[in-house]
């Protein structure tokens, strides 16, 4: 394998943060998205606020929320991230037994803020499953995915069909 193509690895093999001192700052966005898969029944409680834990969905977007401003201690060789703000939103469909996620993560920083949109997204999923796995243990995650991303030297990314918002 080579080394030199991976820039957490060092010349030696070796796990490395990377080193992002010399970079210059410029504003990042990255939106990542998910969806959790339920029963039509327990789409529908969820959306009236019917479950007995209480709110899932507000719970869910706190939850995002708090997973993206600590993803650096989550994930091992993350920087700690300035974020200047995090957004989490849904879109429920209950004929369909869905809940799309959809995080936005932005900074002005010296690396991208990819990761935290990620965590943000899987974190507020699986408080949705910790909050209704009473009523559905079948509830399925999956999806995630980074949808588009923004700023420092690769510039702008856009996965194809994934150009509308939710």
């Amino acid at each position: 394998m080579n080394n030199d193509a991976l820039t957490h690895v060092d010349s030696e093999g070796r796990i490395r943060m990377v080193d992002v001192s010399e970079k210059p700052e410029t504003a990042r966005v990255a939106v990542a998205r998910g969806r959790i898969t339920m029963s039509p029944s327990t789409c529908a409680m969820i959306a009236q606020g019917k479950v007995a834990k209480g709110n899932v969905l507000t719970t869910a977007q706190v939850a995002g929320i708090i997973a993206a401003k600590r993803t650096r201690e989550l994930i091992p060789l993350c920087h700690p991230i300035p974020l200047t703000d995090v957004e989490v939103r849904f879109s429920v469909h209950p004929d369909a037994g869905t809940i799309d996620i959809e995080a936005t993560a932005k900074c002005v920083g010296r690396t991208g803020v990819e990761m935290e949109a990620l965590t943000a997204v899987s974190v507020a999923a699986l408080t949705i499953y910790d909050m209704a796995k009473a009523v559905e243990r079948t509830m399925q995650i999956g999806q995630i995915r980074l949808v588009r991303k923004s700023g420092g030297k690769s510039g702008t990314f856009v996965r194809q069909g994934e150009e509308d918002d939710i």
